[in-house]
């Protein structure tokens, strides 16, 4: 910048020239002036700005600070009070600048796991996955989950929760799940009717601890659970869990959404 002050500045230069050899806009230098930050010293008959071989020095200056990230007020402290601590200016300016790097750093983390949540879903590896959630425990379930629902709603809902959640939380909600499932085997081999008070909190129980991956409503709910009964992968594995626990779970979501007023014969995903 100074080089090119020396070189190209034998006479005062017009507003136009002093903001191409600083690379500046002529309308920045026109602001520069006007709060008395960097003015020109001389004018022209006309009254236009005139800047000398000096106050292209000084700009050069505010370009400088301005360029490390010092605001025009702590420049203007700088360069106008002989007085300044410009080093301690200057180690104001880097500690601020230190904490800015770790903010975007952590904010570059963040987005790091969404990215990855968006596109694996359980940000954990196969290894930890079956440690949390059981040796049964299929790690591909979850990508193959993204092939078949991952453009829709409550996948980028499901990521989204994903992307904050750790391994501890991760296993506290496949323990309370593993939980509702033996309640589910025990009411159905103990002969609880659907759309009793008992099969009423324990669908609710699984629309709650469902929620934690999207939120689920009970129309959503019911859905879901035809699913459960209707698909042949998901209903052997809750057939599994007690005999015929597929057919009567949707039989106790559908009485359950009843009883709110919700027609399940009508009810759509949402």
């Amino acid at each position: 910048m100074t080089s090119m002050v020396d070189n190209e500045t034998d006479e005062d230069a017009t507003v136009g020239v002093a903001a191409d050899l600083l690379g500046l806009t002529v309308r920045t230098l026109h602001h520069w002036d006007e709060i008395g930050l960097a003015s020109a010293s001389r004018r022209t008959p006309a009254g236009y700005r005139l800047y000398t071989w000096d106050d292209l020095e000084h700009l050069s200056r505010v370009v400088a600070y301005r360029e490390a990230g010092l605001t025009l007020d702590a420049i203007r402290d700088v360069l106008d009070d002989a007085t300044a601590k410009i080093g301690d200016t200057l180690r104001e300016q880097r500690a601020q600048l230190a904490r800015r790097i770790h903010d975007l750093q952590q904010l570059d983390e963040r987005l790091e796991r969404m990215t990855d949540a968006h596109e694996r879903g359980i940000l954990m590896s196969d290894a930890e996955q079956r440690e949390v959630f059981g040796e049964g425990w299929d790690p591909q379930q979850s990508r193959a989950a993204r092939f078949e629902w991952g453009g829709s709603r409550q996948w980028a809902q499901f990521a989204e929760r994903s992307a904050s959640r750790s391994q501890s939380q991760w296993r506290a909600l496949s323990e309370a799940m593993s939980a509702l499932q033996r309640d589910l085997a025990d009411a159905v081999s103990r002969g609880v009717e659907p759309g009793s008070e008992e099969a009423d909190e324990l669908a609710e129980r699984h629309r709650q601890l469902f929620s934690n991956f999207f939120p689920l409503t009970r129309r959503m709910q019911v859905c879901l659970a035809r699913m459960f009964e209707a698909d042949p992968g998901f209903s052997s594995y809750y057939n599994g869990i007690g005999d015929g626990l597929a057919t009567w779970f949707r039989q106790s979501v559908d009485e359950s959404a009843r009883h709110h007023g919700i027609d399940p014969d009508t009810a759509i995903w949402e």
